[in-house]
């Protein structure tokens, strides 16, 4: 039987993507890259918030509900 590892390591590495994105969503940290793919996919030629305009647009828009308050 031959092992096909490059089909292993592709599937490893989207298992990876997956638990590094599930992670990060899990303590609030945004996924950006899927932002971009799905901008350039959804809505070519349309403009593209930078990392930082990205990141502090999903903060705003989860903390500034009202609801999550601390105190």
């Amino acid at each position: 039987m031959i092992c096909d590892c490059s089909a292993l390591v592709n599937d490893a590495r989207r298992l990876g993507r997956a638990l590094r994105q599930t992670a990060n969503l899990m303590v609030g940290i945004p996924d950006y890259d899927a932002y971009v793919a799905h901008r350039q996919r959804q809505h070519p030629g349309e403009a593209v918030m930078t990392r930082e305009e990205y990141v502090r647009e999903r903060q705003e828009s989860r903390y500034a509900r009202g609801g999550l308050r601390c105190c």
